[in-house]
């Protein structure tokens, strides 16, 4: 069943498989199921709780049992991290690989959109919207990558991938030596263990034969407000064209009728949270809006030149900086309690985005992010591969109820 985490669509099956997945068993994958997720990938209320949703109760974090997974591919970064798979597939908007990765002590890998099919998936944004993998080890992460990546006429962003059968042949334990890294101090957490953690981090990166350019600003100021813009009106727009294009019965048919539908189980459904998002999505126009076009405009220009531009400036191979904060404890009364994040800047600019387990912060996970150019994922697979036969970072959970 595909139900984003809500009971409104429990009981609703596609009738085929998605074409990720189609591939992924092509190449003998052996599919167990599916993970728990945050409802509606976090884009249900802006006072959301990650990891819970009305179908799947609330995730835990193997490594502390009352901190949180991060989302919204919550339940793939603890059933990778919990040994509980070999490899899982997420997908993100903003943040959904990546954060859960690091929270989860994981690699997570962002793709280029366009690299990977989205049908079957349930659309937020047709701009941002990526499947990708949630692995153990970055040579686990480019085969993963392999398998699933490639054309779909069912997508069109997919018409210009720029595919790799085999993307385990770009990883090279000496890939670091020569590479020149931008270091985008705005994304170091003001907490004193990450700070830490990433100039440790900074001396073994040098010591490999990195070039660092420190630090690199990424402009991240002004697309804020017009993502959230963007997304809300892509959020209504894809998912009404989804739910009416099901081929099976299906009480909901819209985002109206989901609205509807959780104001009506709402003991069930928003128990701990509410609907804001739904209700700002459903108010947005079509996507000839011009609302909608000018926020569009402003996140692919100030994002993809931004990066483009530092990148060219520097002649950068990617941009680094600690994919987030220490996991949080999880707080059903007010909510997710996010730290600094590096995720939006490739999110928004539709950018490749890696990262891989750098260390620990009173025994939470921390992860070092590398992004970059599109379809640069054969560049920051090989920088994340020396990066992580270099560390060897990456700790087994212990399942410690508390800090």
């Amino acid at each position: 069943q595909t139900t984003a985490g809500s009971l409104a669509l429990l009981g609703a099956r596609p009738p085929v498989d998605a074409p990720i997945v189609a591939r992924l068993r092509a190449a003998g994958a052996v599919i167990l199921g599916k993970t728990n997720l945050s409802e509606w990938a976090n884009l249900r209320s802006s006072h959301s709780i990650s990891g819970w949703s009305g179908r799947g109760g609330l995730t835990r974090n193997p490594y502390v049992l009352d901190r949180n997974c991060s989302g919204s591919s919550s339940g793939s970064g603890a059933a990778v991290a919990a040994n509980l798979c070999a490899a899982a597939v997420g997908t993100e908007t903003d943040g959904s690989i990546v954060s859960p990765a690091t929270s989860c002590g994981i690699v997570g890998l962002k793709p280029t959109v366009g690299l990977l099919s989205r049908a079957g998936i349930i659309p937020l944004s047709h701009t941002q919207d990526t499947a990708g993998p949630m692995t153990r080890k970055v040579r686990d992460a480019a085969i993963l990558l392999g398998a699933m990546a490639g054309p779909d006429p069912r997508d069109p962003a997919t018409a210009g991938c720029k595919a790799h059968p085999d993307y385990t042949v770009f990883l090279d334990a000496g890939g670091l030596k020569g590479a020149r890294l931008g270091v985008a101090r705005a994304f170091f957490s003001g907490n004193r263990g990450v700070l830490e953690l990433m100039e440790a981090t900074l001396k073994a990166l040098a010591a490999q034969g990195a070039v660092l350019v420190d630090p690199v600003e990424v402009p991240t100021a002004g697309y804020e407000k017009a993502e959230l813009e963007a997304m809300l009106h892509e959020f209504k727009a894809g998912l009404n064209a989804y739910l009416a294009g099901r081929g099976v019965t299906t009480p909901i048919r819209d985002m109206a009728s989901l609205i509807e539908f959780n104001e009506r189980m709402k003991d069930k459904e928003m128990p701990l949270f509410g609907q804001e998002y739904l209700h700002d999505a459903q108010a947005k126009g079509p996507l000839t809006d011009p609302a909608y076009l000018k926020a569009l405009d402003t996140c692919r220009t100030l994002s993809r030149q931004g990066i483009d531009a530092v990148m060219d400036t520097h002649r950068l191979d990617a941009i680094i900086a600690p994919t987030g904060t220490p996991a949080w404890v999880t707080d059903l009364v007010n909510g997710d309690n996010y730290g600094t994040s590096c995720a939006t800047p490739a999110a928004v600019a539709g950018y490749p985005h890696l990262t891989v387990p750098a260390g620990f912060v009173m025994g939470l996970p921390v992860g070092l992010s590398f992004f970059g150019r599109a379809w640069s994922e054969p560049v920051l697979l090989k920088l994340g591969y020396a990066f992580e036969q270099a560390t060897k970072a990456r700790r087994a959970p212990k399942y410690l109820p508390t800090l």
